[in-house]
């Protein structure tokens, strides 16, 4: 293989990781954007139930009776 095949060939190769590394950066941004709409909604979530709780929630605090 002479110098300039094996410099193509490094080229290539270099090329080939940059569509790979975009690809992988696109794919993480998308899975970021889901882990924080995840979490804005378990926001919510916690939210609801602390209002919940401490307005006595729908019907009133219930609680299991002590065994002691």
């Amino acid at each position: 293989m002479s110098m300039t095949d094996k410099l193509w060939e490094a080229f290539s190769t270099v090329i080939k990781m940059n569509d790979k590394v975009i690809a992988q950066a696109t794919a993480m941004a998308a899975q970021q954007a889901k882990i924080e709409d995840l979490t804005a909604r378990v926001i919510r979530l916690e939210t609801a139930l602390e209002i919940a709780l401490a307005t006595g929630g729908a019907g009133g605090s219930k609680r299991l009776p002590r065994h002691g």
